[in-house]
């Protein structure tokens, strides 16, 4: 892929890693999860997204998350799903170096949070230096990550995100903040074909469709990959009833997991309903106990995507 050109258009998916008892990797189970995301037809799989533990991990071991899930979509024929890395590091040494290492690992892309230590300091020429030096030294074009839950409350306005995007080698932004407003200004502003906007939530996923976002990267397709598919089928064909139906299901759903504690309650999900994993996470975190802690419309949301 040339430097200008950001990531097709489509449902892109933070998936979680397993950990065996002593939390290191599981291996047949990240297998497992990246193959069933792939069936389920994602466009691409986001590996050390904050539902990946990218914080929580060495190194090495962000290497090896990104090259077993090539390994595993190229053993089972699913070359085309776009692979995405996150790394984001504190400091633009270490970030550059991860931008490196996930290329070699086999990532297309770069998906780069805001460090966050020191939350002062990040003046917007701070931020702006930091983006434009990653990008300039990345051997794959990078993505701006914009999540103020997990950057300190830093917050990045659309005029931040404008001016990165005329970056040569800055191609996109995931929008964690879940504003419609802002992503609206920068799909109407910054042309599709050189900058994808996507919203980091599913329970935005059709509203973002509706501003001209190019689909979603969510934590939610970790559980229901096919039940994305349909609802960006059904906005293709212009079925928007039936699109907004499945829409107000992936709402309730993702806030339902998004108060279990979206990491441990995928692993959690996943175990008990697709068979594989444990719901192990790396402290601080802790494990979930799906029964206690889910809701009626995630429980719907899993009879559903069965269903498909």
């Amino acid at each position: 892929m040339s430097t200008m050109t950001p990531p097709p258009p489509g449902i892109y998916v933070p998936s979680v890693l397993f950990f065996d008892e002593n939390e290191n990797f599981d291996i047949p189970s990240i297998k497992a999860h990246v193959l069933r995301l792939a069936q389920g037809g994602v466009t691409g799989i986001l590996v050390q997204g904050s539902n990946g533990e990218a914080q929580h991990l060495s190194h090495d071991e962000r290497k090896e998350a990104i090259r077993i899930t090539k390994q595993t979509l190229d053993e089972n024929g699913f070359q085309k799903v776009v692979i995405i890395a996150g790394t984001g590091g504190q400091s633009t040494r270490e970030t550059k170096k991860l931008c490196v290492d996930a290329a070699e690992a086999g990532a297309a892309f770069c998906l780069v949070l805001t460090p966050s230590v020191w939350p002062p300091q990040m003046m917007p020429a701070n931020i702006l230096r930091f983006y434009r030096e990653v990008a300039d030294a990345s051997p794959i074009p990078t993505m701006v990550y914009n999540f103020p839950v997990v950057t300190a409350g830093l917050d990045l306005t659309s005029d931040i995100i404008y001016e990165l995007a005329q970056h040569p080698n800055i191609v996109g932004t995931k929008l964690s903040c879940g504003n419609i407003g802002k992503l609206h200004r920068l799909t109407s502003s910054v042309p599709s074909s050189k900058f994808a906007t996507f919203p980091g939530v599913s329970d935005v996923f059709l509203q973002g469709l509706v501003s001209g976002s190019a689909g979603v990267i969510g934590a939610l397709p970790n559980i229901a990959p096919k039940a994305h598919a349909e609802l960006y089928r059904l906005y293709k064909a212009g079925k928007m009833e039936d699109a907004a139906r499945i829409q107000a299901l992936l709402g309730h759903a993702d806030w339902e997991l998004t108060k279990m504690g979206s990491i441990g309650g995928i692993k959690a999900a996943c175990s008990k309903y697709f068979g594989y994993g444990t719901p192990i996470v790396r402290g601080p975190l802790s494990a979930v106990d799906f029964e206690n802690a889910a809701a009626g419309k995630l429980k719907e949301l899993i009879v559903f995507e069965k269903s498909l």
